[in-house]
């Protein structure tokens, strides 16, 4: 990491815990550059990367000031708490409805599931990916069958020995995708009428996924900045034949709540107790907008009860849908899923992203996509604040791509998203959520899209939608 990083993440740090609050005065370049002994050039380019960040902002031959903070003019939603025990689903329906309406490239894509594409490295890649096919071993068609290549599975592994959990690459199972990832592990670990635990709201594709499988859940409260109540998931345990936890444990989807360190000690250390799987869907991790990524949950799995799912869709490779399971003491059962359902994921694919892993700057190319995604969240926090009318809460996430709002108690989420695609603009409701279709007055809004003014006059819409119900 260069010096003018480190110096960006010592201020940023120091903003996030009050030491200089908004409106004080950064040091000058000349101050700092005796404070800490670097260069000019190192000032300029670390306060260059802060204000892209949205946290300090430039005053004519003033200098640099800490930003306020947007979103702070906005409280934020309270734990959830969802109505009654488990739940029969009946949700694919419903959500197919809503997610079809969405998919014109010609409408303002608030309320997309993905990234804009053009964030990722696609033309780097594409060159690994000709050289994986140009030079492919023709036994690589039966070596890389599940668990999947050995040397994508070996970078993965030390991936997660960067991130302080001891991985062996034995465990890791390469899937299509992180949704292939958690239909391998739910089928691995229930049967039909099982129940599972669910935060609420949840990420649909995991409703869509258990109901595919004749399962219940049953939904637990969570807060929208800190995740799920370990309370509830603990009078949940003693109550109920739980067979597995399927939560998202970092930025989720779509509150982009995060589990603090010392509660994912708890929750882990909580499940080991009942005996039961954790699996953790958590394509968001390498999203993080701090100076340190959140504590990896495989590194305190003592008992390979942690099944950790994810993906290179969201942080590198989104059209490529290669994704992973370190399974733990599941793995085995994992694998043999995986040969009876897709057999395996395509090889040059695997090879392709091992080698980038190796030789293509991933760790530089994560960095750059971090500052993007929160520069993106600073303006569309900037574009709520300015266009939306009061009564609204928020929780601004320190990752991932997506913002859940709460709208006044009188605004239909469902009907908002109707007239807003009159006017070419797609929103997700709060309903697609939940297995009970509660939240009808949230929606979640993708900041994973460059700010234009397309999209802001397409805030300026939805705010004037929203007051008319009111």
């Amino acid at each position: 990491m260069g010096l003018y990083h480190d110096l960006a993440d010592r201020t940023a740090k120091l903003i996030a815990e009050g030491v200089m609050r908004p409106g004080e005065r950064l040091p000058s370049v000349r101050q700092a550059c005796k404070t800490h002994g670097i260069s000019p050039i190192t000032v300029t380019r670390a306060y260059h990367l802060l204000e892209s960040r949205g946290l300090i902002e430039a005053r004519p031959k003033s200098g640099y000031f800490v930003r306020a903070r947007l979103g702070s003019k906005l409280p934020e939603p309270a734990m959830t708490h969802p109505v009654g025990g488990s739940t029969a689903l009946e949700v694919s329906d419903f959500i197919f409805q809503i997610l079809d309406s969405v998919r014109d490239p010609a409408i303002v894509p608030l309320g997309s599931s993905f990234p804009d594409a053009r964030l990722y490295p696609l033309d780097k890649l594409g060159r690994f990916l000709a050289a994986a096919a140009r030079h492919l071993d023709p036994l690589a068609t039966v070596t890389d069958l599940p668990p999947g290549n050995d040397e994508l599975r070996r970078q993965l592994a030390l991936r997660y020995l960067a991130h302080g959990a001891s991985v062996s690459p034995q465990e890791i199972v390469v899937t299509s995708g992180a949704m292939e990832g958690l239909n391998l592990c739910l089928q691995a670990l229930t049967r039909p009428g099982d129940l599972i635990a669910i935060e609420s709201p949840t990420f649909y594709a995991g409703l869509q996924a258990s109901e595919r499988l004749g399962l219940e859940v049953i939904e637990i409260p969570s807060h929208p900045r800190a995740g799920v109540s370990l309370d509830a998931l603990a009078d949940a345990l003693r109550h109920h034949p739980i067979k597995a936890c399927l939560f998202m444990l970092n930025f989720a989807n779509p509150t982009g709540s995060c589990v603090s360190d010392e509660s994912r000690r708890a929750l882990v250390a909580l499940l080991h107790k009942h005996q039961v799987p954790l699996i953790e869907d958590d394509v968001y991790a390498e999203l993080y907008f701090g100076p340190e990524a959140p504590l990896c949950s495989k590194a305190m799995d003592t008992d390979g009860l942690v099944l950790h799912v994810s993906s290179f869709s969201k942080c590198l490779a989104p059209v490529y849908r290669v994704g992973w399971v370190a399974a733990g003491r599941f793995a085995k059962q994992v694998q043999r899923q995986k040969y009876s359902t897709s057999l395996a994921t395509a090889v040059p694919l695997q090879i392709a992203l091992a080698d980038y892993m190796k030789h293509g700057g991933f760790d530089n190319h994560l960095r750059q996509l971090r500052r993007q995604l929160a520069a993106q969240e600073a303006q569309l926090l900037a574009g709520i604040e300015a266009h939306f009318p009061g009564g609204i809460r928020l929780a601004r996430p320190d990752g991932g791509y997506f913002l859940w709002l709460e709208l006044p108690a009188r605004v239909d989420a469902l009907r908002l998203h109707e007239e807003a695609l009159e006017h070419g603009i797609s929103i997700a409701p709060g309903s697609i959520f939940s297995a009970k279709r509660e939240f009808p007055n949230y929606l979640r809004l993708n900041f994973g899209h460059p700010a234009t003014p397309r999209q802001d006059q397409a805030l300026a819409m939805l705010g004037r939608l929203i007051k008319r119900q009111l």
